[in-house]
C-alpha cells in the first residue's frame, strides 16, 4: 500500500497541527487545524469535493487537501479542514430533506468562526463541489473575506454526469459496465423533469442520491450566487480536467464573473495533479501531489 509523503513544497517544521471538533452534538465532525505558533494574517478553510470525503479528500494513495493544507501552512497561512458529515455519518444522506447545503454549510461556517481565533482574515478554498458550495456559504457569512473555487462545476451536475460517463466509456471502457451511459441518461432525465420531488426514489437518480439532494443541486446556480458577492474571487481550473472542464464549466464562470481572477493550469487534472495527454481514471490511482503551480496561484492571490 502506497503511503502519502510530504510534498516537496511543504516544510512541516514551519507549522503545527491540532485535532479539533467542528459543530456540536451528533452532527459534530473531526478536523485538523494547521497553523503557525503565532497568529496568522490569513486563514483558509478547505472544502472537499462531492462524495463522503475525509478532511484530506483521500483518493486512493493521494491526499490533495492535505497537500494544500501543508503547502499553504508552509507559507504562513492558517488552515482548517474537516471530515464531511457524510463521511462520519453516511446515514445522514437518508434523512428527509437532507441537501448539499446541509452537507457543507453549517460545518463550514463553524470552521470559519473557529479559524478567526487564529487568523485576521478567513477565506474559503473549495474544490469541485466544495468550490460550487463556496459562494452560497459566503453569501450567508459576511465575515468570509473571499473565495477560491478550484475546479468548481458550473454545468448542471446531472448533465455533467452523463458527459463524464461518456468520456470514461471511451477512455476507461474496462471500468464502465455496459449500459452505464444509458442508465445515467435516464437518471439525468429524471433530475431534469418537473416531476422530480423529494419522494423520487434514489434508485432512479444519479449516484443513488435522494430527491431532496438533487432538487437543491438543480435549483442552485453557483455563478449567479457568486456574482452577487462583493468579495474577491479566484477561479482555478485544470486544463486536463475531464470532470469539470474549460469548455463546459469554466465558460460559465468567465461569463458570470468578469471581475474574478481566473487561471487555467494547462497541465493539471481534476485533482490539480500535473501530467500530459488525456486524463483518465488511472491518473487517480498513482501517488502524486497537488501541482506547486496551484499552491503558488493561491498564495499569489491571497493578501
Amino acid at each position: 500500500m502506497t503511503v502519502w509523503t510530504t510534498p516537496p513544497y511543504a516544510d512541516p517544521t514551519r507549522f503545527e497541527e491540532h485535532d479539533v471538533t467542528i459543530g456540536t452534538g451528533d452532527r459534530a465532525v473531526p478536523g485538523t487545524l494547521t497553523r503557525l505558533a503565532t497568529r496568522s494574517k490569513v486563514g483558509v478553510v478547505l472544502l472537499s469535493g462531492s462524495g463522503p470525503f475525509d478532511r484530506d479528500e483521500t483518493s486512493g494513495p493521494n491526499k490533495p487537501l492535505k497537500d494544500l493544507a501543508w503547502g499553504l501552512a508552509s507559507a504562513g497561512i492558517a488552515v482548517l479542514r474537516f471530515d464531511k458529515i457524510t463521511h462520519t455519518r453516511p446515514d445522514v444522506m437518508n434523512e428527509p430533506g437532507f441537501t448539499p447545503h446541509d452537507e457543507y454549510g453549517p460545518h463550514t461556517i463553524a470552521a470559519v468562526q473557529m479559524l478567526r481565533e487564529h487568523a485576521d482574515q478567513v477565506f474559503l478554498v473549495g474544490h469541485s463541489m466544495g468550490g460550487k458550495a463556496a459562494p452560497r456559504i459566503a453569501a450567508e457569512d459576511p465575515s468570509i473575506a473571499g473565495i477560491v473555487i478550484m475546479a468548481g462545476d458550473a454545468q448542471p451536475m446531472h448533465e455533467a454526469a452523463v458527459r463524464v460517463m461518456n468520456y470514461l466509456a471511451t477512455t476507461n471502457p474496462e471500468a464502465i459496465p455496459p449500459g452505464t451511459v444509458e442508465l445515467f441518461q435516464r437518471q439525468a432525465a429524471t433530475v431534469a423533469s418537473p416531476d422530480l420531488s423529494a419522494d423520487t426514489p434514489a434508485t432512479e437518480l444519479p449516484f443513488g442520491m435522494p430527491g431532496a439532494y438533487w432538487l437543491d443541486i438543480r435549483d442552485y446556480d453557483p455563478v449567479v450566487t457568486a456574482a452577487k458577492l462583493d468579495l474577491p474571487i479566484l477561479v482555478l481550473q485544470g486544463g486536463r480536467d475531464y470532470q469539470v472542464t474549460v469548455t463546459d464549466d469554466l465558460r460559465g464562470w468567465r461569463q458570470g464573473l468578469p471581475d474574478a481572477t481566473i487561471k487555467v493550469i494547462d497541465a493539471d487534472n481534476h485533482l490539480f495533479f500535473p501530467g500530459t495527454g488525456p486524463s483518465t481514471l488511472n491518473d487517480y490511482a498513482t501517488a502524486q501531489h497537488v501541482d506547486p503551480a496551484a499552491i503558488a496561484a493561491i498564495l499569489d492571490w491571497l493578501p
